[in-house]
């Protein structure tokens, strides 16, 4: 019903028949813009859900509305903070919310009633598919903490330089932030979630990837956005440093300890990081007659340095990093099963590069740019031909290996350009045979390929995207999501084309 009528003249509206106006018109705004949207009462139980959301209760594990509205908001959704709200009748405007229906932008605001008391809230997801309807934004913000962090770099270096000009020691603090871990795949995106909840505990983390997966770099954020992240970051290379110094260069060593020591003693890794973090890289390397000490010192927070019988508290985070099968070096005796457990209370697997084949272009560019800032030449253009030869690799050596091909076909083009055929070459001179770019269709030359090309444009791309979403849903039995995500997709775009053409 209008709310008034077409043959009456409008009459004023007081301020709060204005306000009630605006309430309903955002609320109907809000759940016809967004891509869901419920509220709970007070008590968080749900008392209300739109169409819109209602899409996302199978990945939620609820089979029916009736079996969602009536339940307390935390049964149903995972890692949801609208209780928060309830409590402190703050909003949270923009936040990510990650559960295992996917990653959402969402926005929760509380209600309040006419005496200004908080009566319920509602939740709204704005993205169901963030990583790649924020992508602009996401890459601006990477490019903006890059720059910030070159510029803390850069104080830092000078800083560093005026203290040793003075005689005093230079600080030990870490290099990379998380914005630094450049990707927003799933799998990217994953890996960053569970180390921001490592950054705010205390415990050990143990880091599992393959090398050059990005383990150090992850490392050095998890210590940046912790409460320690005033204190030192001290890293030490166990595979880097021979047997028969690791354990000086752990504990130190005691003032006159053998001949030839330092009269003055010399500190150990556990003693620089004291009131920071120690990050112990290829802890699988460490020969056994260590591990026994290293045990101790964790267990015990102390150390005896080499040459003293004094004991000496230190107060260390201890994240460490391995490329090895830990489990497997515990089975077969040369890893002690009680540091393991001691070490694998917060473990994160880093996923290698062809796990996350999306970021290969983000990484593109980041590097890219490194390399021209070293250089101090232009950044190098890669054709998409040339992007997907990259896509396609394997990338044993992961982001390492990628950096060490776009280096060499940089070095070696006479132009800004690189196309596929030099970074094929780049590869086959480093011993690695290029994978076959993926292609929908080979080309034969013949006239029934030529005539069968010779269609309407859009009605080829139509049925490139129906084979498209059908090869994904067969691949994911089903998994709208699963397939959405495959394809780079949001959700509410993948919905839109099956309505369009059914392809399951």
């Amino acid at each position: 019903m209008p709310l008034i009528a077409p043959h009456a003249s409008p009459l004023p509206l007081d301020a709060q028949g204005i306000l009630e106006l605006a309430a309903r018109s955002m609320f109907q705004l809000f759940s016809s813009m967004s891509q869901g949207m419920f509220l709970v009462d007070l008590s968080g139980r749900i008392v209300w859900v739109n169409e819109g959301y209602q899409r996302f209760l199978p990945d939620l594990g609820v089979q029916s509305v009736d079996a969602f509205v009536g339940r307390m908001v935390e049964e149903v959704i995972p890692n949801t903070q609208m209780r928060r709200v309830l409590e402190t009748g703050q909003p949270v405007l923009v936040d990510l919310l990650t559960n295992r229906a996917g990653t959402f932008v969402v926005s929760r605001m509380p209600l309040q009633g006419d005496d200004g008391q908080v009566i319920g809230a509602i939740g709204i997801v704005l993205f169901d598919h963030p990583e790649t309807t924020l992508q602009p934004l996401i890459a601006k913000f990477a490019r903006l903490q890059r720059d910030l962090d070159d510029a803390r770099r850069e104080l830092a270096a000078q800083r560093g330089r005026s203290l040793l000009a003075t005689g005093a020691a230079g600080e030990r603090r870490a290099k990379y932030s998380f914005a630094s871990f450049i990707g927003s795949s799933p799998a990217a995106a994953e890996v960053k979630r569970q180390a921001r909840r490592a950054a705010q505990s205390s415990s050990p983390v143990l880091l599992l990837g393959e090398t050059g997966t990005g383990k150090e770099l992850l490392a050095h954020a998890i210590h940046a956005a912790s409460a320690r992240a005033g204190g030192p970051f001290v890293s030490v290379n166990i595979a880097a440093v021979p047997d028969t110094l690791l354990e000086a260069e752990f504990f130190g060593v005691a003032p006159g300890a053998y001949t030839g020591a330092d009269r003055k003693g010399r500190a150990g890794k556990f003693k620089l990081a004291h009131g920071g973090t120690l990050f112990l890289d290829e802890i699988g390397d460490m020969p056994a007659h260590l591990q026994a000490k290293l045990l101790r010192a964790l267990q015990e927070g102390e150390i005896e340095p080499l040459g003293s019988n004094q004991l000496q508290p230190v107060d260390v985070r201890v994240l460490a990093a391995t490329s090895r099968d830990l489990p497997a070096l515990v089975r077969d005796g040369r890893f002690r099963e009680d540091l393991f457990y001691r070490l694998h209370v917060l473990p994160i697997q880093v996923p290698p590069l062809r796990a996350r084949r999306g970021d290969i272009p983000a990484l593109v560019e980041v590097l890219g740019e490194d390399l021209a800032l070293r250089n101090g030449t232009a950044p190098p253009e890669l054709l998409p031909d040339a992007l997907a030869l990259l896509a396609a690799q394997p990338w044993r050596g992961n982001i390492r290996e990628l950096r060490n091909v776009l280096e060499q076909a940089a070095m070696r083009s006479d132009s800004l350009t690189i196309n596929a055929a030099q970074l094929a070459q780049v590869l086959r001179d480093s011993g690695v045979e290029p994978a076959l770019q993926p292609q929908a269709d080979v080309v034969r030359g013949d006239a029934d390929a030529d005539a069968d090309l010779l269609r309407p444009l859009a009605e080829q791309v139509a049925e490139l995207e129906r084979r498209a979403i059908a090869a994904a849903l067969r691949a994911h039995q089903g998994n709208k999501l699963a397939a959405a995500r495959a394809l780079a997709s949001s959700r509410a775009t993948l919905y839109a084309r099956l309505e369009e053409n059914p392809v399951w």
